[in-house]
């Protein structure tokens, strides 16, 4: 690999950017592509790169047969990531599903009383106010977050710090009178319609549930379709 593409390889890595290198076999002539454009001494027909992309949105490394020769993509995707906003009951069952899916699940609660119960013990907690956190965290194209207080000065500022990054989930917890407030008070805040359409709410997939476990399959749920086939109209 040469230089120049390592690091801008390594700069898209630092930046939580996703990509993917192509190296064609067995000369090994390599191109790294985003989703954005792609550079290097290999040149990539509208089909190859478009058959990239896929692999990198699929998260899979693979060979492909195309104009250019037989090439290998190798993903370098950032970890996923889910931001829970809330420690309450719901936030535990989800964040045990969300690890086995691969996430890195983070739960950030300023309220002392909620984070200190025994199930979230052996979680990632931070006790800080969300929208302090999130500055920090970098949300990235491969983060998803949750708001899950139900309470406007805690959802409200994560939410507003959640559609100013390229999150690529964004859910918020309540009723649909709930959400219609929540909308009505983040577009008063200066978010318009593009951005309010982000946020899923009530958020999870419509499947009837109840339970604390039930509601945390439904959220998990909407999050991996969202991830593997993009936003859907929603009803």
């Amino acid at each position: 690999m040469k230089r120049a593409l390592l690091d801008d390889l390594l700069a898209a890595q630092a930046n939580g950017d996703p990509v993917a290198m192509v190296t064609r076999l067995p000369t090994g002539g390599q191109a790294l592509v985003g989703l954005a454009g792609a550079q290097g001494d290999l040149r990539l027909d509208d089909d190859a790169l478009a058959a990239v992309r896929v692999a990198i949105a699929a998260d899979r490394s693979t060979t492909l047969q195309a104009a250019a020769g037989r090439l290998f993509v190798h993903v370098f995707n950032p970890p996923l990531r889910l931001i829970v906003v809330g420690a309450v009951h719901i936030a535990e069952p989800l964040s045990r599903m969300a690890a086995l899916a691969d996430f890195g699940v983070t739960i950030v609660d300023p309220r002392r009383a909620f984070t200190v119960r025994r199930p979230f013990e052996d979680l990632g907690v931070l006790e800080e106010w969300p929208d302090e956190a999130l500055e920090t965290m970098g949300l990235d194209h491969r983060t998803a977050v949750v708001s899950l207080a139900h309470d406007p000065k805690i959802d409200d500022p994560a939410l507003a710090v959640a559609l100013r990054s390229p999150a690529f989930y964004i859910g918020a917890l309540g009723s649909r009178k709930t959400h219609a407030a929540r909308l009505l008070r983040l577009r008063r805040a200066g978010f318009g319609d593009a951005d309010l359409d982000r946020v899923h709410g009530p958020v999870g997939l419509a499947i009837g549930a109840l339970s604390p476990a039930e509601i945390a399959i439904s959220i998990m749920a909407e999050v991996t379709q969202v991830r593997r086939q993009g936003a859907k109209e929603r009803a």
